[in-house]
């Protein structure tokens, strides 16, 4: 068998390179993938230009630095693209601003609640509101939802 990888070491790396991409998906965290690649690139330009087992190593290792840091560069930039949806997670009220929901009683002296899922949240306005009234909210102070006829 050594004698096989010796006449035909793009074997090897072609192998080396399935077992790690198998276990990537196995395993699911990205750090087999990059390695996955770099063996089976490696092995591919063994066979197309054979060289010594020492080139074959450096290769390798160049080939996985390059590309888990070209990975690494890719991903940072995208991150930074997108725009920070858990800004507001965990804020339930900071959620519900510009929504609009129908008040199901009066706002008494600028004071109720409005339901909202399951749950009743307290809210305040500048003016009294009869039941059934489209409010939309504009700010939360606490708890309570700070709201505007809509």
């Amino acid at each position: 068998m050594i004698d096989a990888l010796l006449a035909h070491p793009h074997i090897f790396w072609l192998s080396l390179g399935g077992v790690l991409l198998a276990a990537e998906m196995l395993g699911g965290n990205g750090y087999l993938l990059w390695s996955g690649v770099a063996a089976i690139v490696t092995g591919l330009l063994v066979w197309l230009l054979p060289f010594g087992w020492e080139w074959q190593g450096a290769v390798f290792a160049g080939l996985t630095l390059l590309a888990a840091w070209l990975w690494w560069r890719w991903l940072s930039h995208r991150v930074r693209q997108q725009p920070r949806a858990d800004s507001q997670l965990n804020q339930r009220g900071q959620q519900l601003i510009g929504k609009v929901f129908i008040l199901e009683a009066p706002l008494s002296n600028g004071h109720g609640h409005v339901r909202v899922g399951d749950s009743s949240w307290p809210v305040i306005a500048e003016e009294d509101l009869p039941a059934g009234s489209r409010v939309e909210v504009v700010s939360v102070d606490g708890i309570t939802l700070k709201v505007r006829p809509h």
